[in-house]
């Protein structure tokens, strides 16, 4: 066949790199497999595998982060929680742009919010005897690598045949079982880009309650459900979310989408007032300690690094600062990441694509971060494998708990003089495959 890249090179390398049908490929193996490709072709690979920020971070970062350098912060051990501007600028965030009230002192910086997941993980699996984990699916695979390495058994549920009410009913048929820690999701989705309504977030928080299980709702992509504008603090619409609705809850914020920070690992771990104050016997005969949120702080945060970089914290804190004071309009740059959907969106579906998750309860899905496609008549792998011969590098939903096939495209990478190259590369797979 012929194809945009050299079909023989593409060949070679991916038998080099022993990649074969893709099914064990990572994301960092297609990373390398495209930058292999573009040293041997010279040709331009257009990069839609890598969930990694592509936009520049505002100068409101920089600058504190630089003035916390001039000042002294690089020679000063940060304290585990956090010091406390963060805490206070990350409480004044949840409540303007969450409408919920978590105190200061609940509200721990981690090194990006990876680190703010394992932590919490590594507390459940101390704290509480139930051993297994629950992930909405499709989701980031890192976390299950995470329960993984902790020793934490998990189960998955595939979101795409339960939403609303089939969503709730399903869930309880999983808890009532009673092995189920903690329920685990990104909202927005990551890749399929669905957000759960207030009322699925009501059933799981209810649920949570009744089966005294943690939710950890990972919000990595804040604030991104573009369908309606939620960047005006202290006043509606607020970012939907299930601490509205249980006590039982740990919110993830992340400073790397929203904020395009992402290469100083900053992230925010916010758990409930109620749950960082209970106490679990377990650690308190273990640790010394007894409450979750002490636990969390002063054993997991000291042990795992001794807190968060002390500069970055300065930084997270003046976004959050200007967030909240109106001065800063933080979802303004990421918009872009929406154009760049919409476009790509409207050139495979021209081309014959389908979405593979394709509606948002009844609703269009909104423009953003990810989406998924899948062509007819091949699977996710094919596609995967497919697609870098014309010099397109996406990433196949078999390894993110999807029982989907079909391949997710993330838009942070593509670049607006990409886009008739783009075209082009999609027309000749369609005349390819047609």
């Amino acid at each position: 066949m012929t194809t945009p890249l050299d079909n023989k090179t593409v060949t070679e390398v991916i038998d080099e790199m022993s990649l074969g049908d893709f099914s064990q490929a990572t994301i960092r193996d297609l990373q390398t497999l495209s930058r292999t490709l573009e040293e041997k072709t010279g040709e331009p690979v257009i990069h839609l595998e890598m969930g990694v920020p592509g936009l520049q971070p505002s100068e409101i970062a920089l600058r504190a982060e630089a003035e916390a350098l001039a000042n002294g912060a690089a020679t000063q051990y940060p304290p585990n929680g956090g010091i406390p501007r963060i805490k206070n600028a990350a409480s004044q965030f949840v409540k303007a742009f969450i409408g919920v009230d978590i105190d200061p002192l609940c509200c721990i910086p981690t090194t990006g919010s990876m680190q703010g997941t394992f932590a919490t993980f590594t507390a459940i699996r101390h704290a509480i005897a139930k051993d297994t984990v629950l992930l909405i699916q499709p989701g980031f695979p890192v976390q299950t690598t995470q329960c993984d390495v902790i020793g934490l058994k998990h189960q998955a549920l595939d979101i795409y045949d339960y939403r609303g009410q089939k969503l709730i009913e399903k869930l309880e048929e999983i808890l009532s079982a009673g092995n189920i820690s903690s329920i685990v999701y990104s909202n927005p989705n990551n890749p399929s880009w669905v957000c759960f309504t207030e009322e699925e977030l009501q059933g799981i928080g209810e649920l949570a309650t009744k089966y005294d299980v943690i939710v950890l709702e990972d919000l990595a992509y804040f604030a991104m459900d573009f369908r309606r504008d939620l960047s005006h603090p202290f006043q509606a619409p607020y970012q939907a979310t299930v601490a509205r609705y249980t006590d039982n809850y740990v919110l993830w914020i992340s400073g790397s989408k929203a904020f395009s920070y992402a290469g100083q690992r900053i992230g925010v771990t916010c758990i409930s007032n109620k749950l960082y104050h209970r106490e679990y016997a377990p650690l308190k005969e273990k640790f010394g300690v007894a409450t979750f949120g002490d636990f969390f702080t002063n054993r997991l945060m000291y042990t795992l690094s001794s807190g968060t970089t002390h500069s970055v914290q300065c930084a997270m804190s003046a976004l959050m600062e200007a967030a909240c004071d109106g001065s800063y309009n933080f979802l303004d740059d990421v918009k872009e990441y929406g154009r760049r959907a919409k476009f790509l969106k409207d050139v495979l579906l021209a081309a014959g694509f389908q979405l593979v998750y394709d509606n948002d309860m009844g609703s269009p899905l909104a423009d953003g971060f990810y989406f998924t496609v899948i062509y007819p008549g091949m699977t996710g792998l094919q596609l995967t494998r497919e697609l870098i011969y014309y010099g397109i590098a996406v990433f196949p939903l078999d390894t993110m708990g999807s029982t989907q096939q079909g391949v997710r495209i993330c838009t942070s990478f593509f670049k607006p003089e990409q886009e008739q190259l783009f075209k082009e590369r999609i027309e000749a797979f369609k005349k390819q495959n047609a």
